[in-house]
């Protein structure tokens, strides 16, 4: 079974990719901030980390550079999720190593086809 592991600090779309990824088949586990997120990511190994970019703390761009930077995690795929969708948002999320940057609002069939397409899962 493929782990995702879900960090954002709103709790009703942490709920909502939740019970999606979960209803294709999905182990998911989710962190409220970009801290949580990354050690999770160190304990966990997940297949694939879908990243809020403005969370309080650290935020998905920093956690992005450091899951990347991270030599147990550094091939983890990762998906930014964010409300800012300029040109200068998106080249910093590359920046940091993100394979995808999808905004908000989203459909959640979106993220589960991204996440699927990551892993080379068709979708059902």
């Amino acid at each position: 079974m493929n782990k995702v592991l879900i960090a954002d600090d709103e709790y009703n779309i942490r709920n909502i990719l939740d019970f999606s990824l979960n209803s294709e088949g999905f182990d998911v586990i989710t962190a409220d901030s970009g801290e949580d997120a990354f050690s999770l990511a160190v304990s966990e190994l997940p297949d694939l980390v879908i990243l809020d970019v403005m969370m309080p703390g650290q935020g998905g761009i920093e956690t992005c550079r450091q899951i990347k930077a991270d030599e147990r995690t550094s091939g983890i795929p990762v998906i930014l999720l964010t409300a800012r969708g300029s040109r200068e948002d998106r080249k910093a999320g590359t920046k940091a190593g993100a394979d995808e940057y999808i905004t908000k609002p989203f459909s959640p069939q979106k993220v589960v086809n991204a996440v699927q397409n990551f892993l080379g899962i068709g979708s059902k």
